[in-house]
């Protein structure tokens, strides 16, 4: 996927729009033919432990639609970050499954990222 950020102010409050869009022509987007389109604000934000934001599709199709929590939360252990994530309030048009699978592959690739010095 390619991620492009068109606002972000990360301040509690602070909003956010972000488009995703699948490099497999295949893939079906939320908001167009190959794009996730979304956008939020910050419900809270503590340094180097949580951030609680509310994100919602931009879509035309009801099944996609609906403000979802998500919450971040970050602890120590054992020398490394355990990050939990907790997406409330899932689209019913979304499969759980592959919402899971979309976190499990985005944060693979962001400890490969950190774990590399990136």
């Amino acid at each position: 996927m390619r991620c492009e950020v068109y606002e972000f102010d990360a301040r509690e409050g602070g909003s956010f729009r972000i488009s995703l869009t699948y490099d497999d022509p295949t893939a079906l987007g939320k908001t167009n033919a190959h794009t996730d389109t979304y956008h939020g604000r910050f419900l809270k934000l503590v340094p180097d432990v949580q951030v609680v934001e509310e994100d919602e599709f931009e879509t035309e199709d009801p099944a996609l639609m609906g403000k979802m929590v998500i919450t971040i939360t970050l602890t120590d252990r054992d020398g490394g970050t355990h990050l939990v994530a907790v997406h409330e309030g899932l689209p019913p048009g979304v499969s759980p499954g592959d919402n899971e699978l979309g976190w499990r592959m985005a944060l693979n690739k962001l400890a490969t990222f950190v774990e590399a010095g990136g």
